[in-house]
């Protein structure tokens, strides 16, 4: 018998940690025990506490969908077919020094996390990831794990032994980890990417044209019916949901006509709440049912009120800064309502007027700038414009605008050049690749944005005519047929 035979030491002690290894192979954790063990990382990444940083935001949202459905595929029976899954996550830092959970990350920090995904069992999944966010693993270990494995491991009766390390370097044989870890170092390429998912791609979208048709008759009738500027949704939710959203509105606009009087002109906005954002643009929480959008239709009065007197404030704050317009970035700003919005403008017009600042008339005419919550010292934006925090010391304030003022003109020149660049090189590669659509997430620059299609156009791409494409951080095909790619691929 193989284990009656007498060992050194030394090998006994190898064959015991094998031995301890293969006991932890055999745990194996539950849906819920998984969603328990990960609360801390959940904790650390949720889109919620990015509120101020809708970049951030939007890769964490991405990138838990994404993670949420490789966690469902490990818990289907007999699952087999896995592909490495590359996630990125902007993760919240702790304060070295904090005891209390809720106030132990610090007001300005967190980091970006990239990790591949490629195990195949839900503890395994769950340890790479805390580890991967540099979270302690100590909690999952008092998790009531199942010591018998899943019934659908019975099948795999042919598993390979994990040997320890000392087994490959003692007799020569390659290690299957090592070789897969270095498979999984050699970077994803646009071209093998688009070659392993353009199949499925087509799928997807051959299945949503009759629901994209539908979505843009009802956009078409329902602005056309109200007279909107536009329907936006904030989030890239799918075609099914959007079609799902404008038939609410197509009902309340049937059910209620008298109180859709006043949105004559504006642009309706599907988000995550009702009202009216600091953009002037009619919110409709997708959460909602009809009484609160009706509701919010019928303040639309005292909206348009607060809007003109947050216009008068913006006037205000320009005045007392030299002429410099105060502006609001939806794409670069918190979704913020017009009270949130007002309520900023008006504690820093109060400070601005009591601080008494000798800004010469008119000297800064031209410049722009937008006000943020979330910072303590100004900044200079590479499109031009000045982001100053509400709680910037008056004084400080001053110097930074004086000292960045030419600065701020050339970077606002070379903006509407940039624009200019952006918009025709997405018109040449949308001829050039047969593309139906070519966009970006807001979180991508106009730079990251020209530096990409500019690469693109020096490709021969046969596997894009007709498809939708949109430049993003990361790779994934979205459930109606999208092709996301990072802007910074690789050839």
């Amino acid at each position: 018998n193989f284990f009656n035979l007498t060992f050194p030491s030394d090998l006994r002690l190898c064959l015991d940690k094998i031995l301890l290894q293969c006991v932890l192979q055999s745990r194996t954790l539950s849906g819920a025990d998984a969603i328990n063990a990960l609360r801390p990382f959940y904790f650390a990444v949720h889109p919620d506490f990015f509120g101020q940083h809708p970049k951030e935001r939007e890769v964490n949202e991405n990138s838990l969908k994404r993670l949420n459905g490789y966690l469902e595929n490990l818990q289907k029976p007999g699952f087999r077919s896995f592909k490495p899954t590359q996630l990125t996550f902007y993760v919240r830092e702790r304060e070295p020094n904090s005891s209390n959970v809720q106030e132990s990350f610090s007001a300005s920090g967190f980091r970006a996390v990239s990790f591949t995904l490629h195990t195949r069992d839900l503890l395994s999944t769950v340890l790479d990831i805390l580890n991967s966010c540099s979270l302690s693993t100590e909690h999952v270990q008092s998790l009531n794990v199942s010591s018998q494995p899943h019934k659908e491991a019975k099948s795999t009766v042919n598993r390979p032994i994990k040997w320890d390390k000392t087994y490959y370097s003692f007799t020569g044989f390659k290690d299957p980890e090592e070789e897969l870890e270095q498979a999984q170092r050699v970077e994803t390429t646009l071209l093998s990417w688009l070659d392993y998912n353009e199949a499925s791609a087509v799928k997807k979208l051959k299945k949503s044209l009759p629901l994209r048709k539908e979505l843009e008759r009802l956009k078409i009738e329902l602005s056309h019916e109200l007279q909107l500027s536009d329907i936006r949704w904030q989030r890239s939710w799918g075609i099914a949901h959007r079609c799902s959203q404008l038939h609410s509105l197509g009902r309340l606009v049937q059910q209620r006509p008298e109180v859709l009087e006043n949105v004559k002109g504006r642009t309706v906005v599907f988000t995550d709440r009702s009202g009216m954002s600091a953009a002037g643009h009619i919110m409709l929480g997708t959460m909602d049912v009809h009484h609160h959008w009706t509701k919010i239709f019928e303040r639309l009065p005292n909206y348009y009120k607060l809007q003109k007197r947050l216009l008068l404030l913006e006037d205000r704050i320009s005045q007392l800064l030299g002429g410099i317009q105060v502006i609001y970035i939806e794409e670069l700003q918190p979704l913020l309502t017009l009270e949130e919005y007002f309520e900023l403008l008006n504690s820093f017009y109060n400070k601005l007027r009591d601080s008494r600042l000798p800004f010469h008339p008119r000297s800064l005419r031209g410049l722009q700038m937008i006000l943020e919550s979330d910072r303590y010292a100004p900044s200079l934006h590479e499109f031009g414009h000045f982001m100053i925090p509400t709680v910037c010391d008056p004084a400080a304030l001053q110097w930074f605008i004086f000292a960045k003022a030419q600065e701020a003109r050339e970077n606002l020149k070379r903006k509407e050049e940039m624009m200019i660049t952006e918009k025709e090189l997405i018109s040449t590669s949308t001829e050039r690749f047969s593309l139906d659509r070519l966009y970006k997430e807001p979180s991508v620059s106009s730079a990251q944005m020209i530096d990409c299609c500019k690469r693109l156009l020096e490709e021969s791409l046969p596997y894009l005519q007709g498809m939708h494409l949109c430049v993003s951080h990361f790779y994934s095909v979205l459930q109606d047929g999208d092709l996301c790619i990072p802007w910074n691929w690789k050839n």
